[in-house]
């Protein structure tokens, strides 16, 4: 199932975690429609370079295989975890922010990948936060 032009139902609820459902219920699916789009948008500000994703929805068992919190944005379908090749997750979220793309949050990830999300629900204002994540800790991406 196609959610947008570039992103597909399948692709945004991979896992390497086979061993458990990872079905969204429409709600979610909803909910991956609209991040697809957010993604669309990433894609285009990027010139068209193809988007990895390397984890978007998470159901309840691959979220806990992951050892994620239970509030993750990727248990609702609002965010992904993705990759750019030949693009750095700093290059990433200096032109998602550049660009002045409507994300909730974007997250430059142990320097490897960058998170990426949409509001948990269709009527809330993007936050517009935009942090680091490493060993250090969580701080404001600078």
């Amino acid at each position: 199932m196609n959610l947008s032009p570039h992103f597909t139902l399948a692709e945004l609820t991979v896992t390497d975690h086979r061993e458990f459902d990872n079905s969204p219920t429409q709600e979610e699916i909803s909910n991956l429609q609209r991040l697809a789009q957010l993604l669309e948008q990433v894609k285009e500000t990027l010139g068209g370079k193809p988007i990895m994703i390397n984890s978007a929805f998470r159901s309840k068992q691959v979220n806990d295989a992951v050892g994620s919190s239970d509030k993750s944005q990727h248990r609702k379908g609002c965010a992904a975890d993705l990759r750019i090749p030949g693009v750095t997750p700093d290059e990433v979220v200096r032109a998602v922010i550049a660009a002045g793309l409507p994300y909730d949050q974007i997250i430059r990830e142990f320097d490897r990948w960058t998170h990426i999300s949409i509001p948990n629900t269709e009527d809330a204002e993007p936050r517009g936060n935009a942090l680091i994540i490493d060993k250090s800790g969580t701080r404001p991406f600078a």
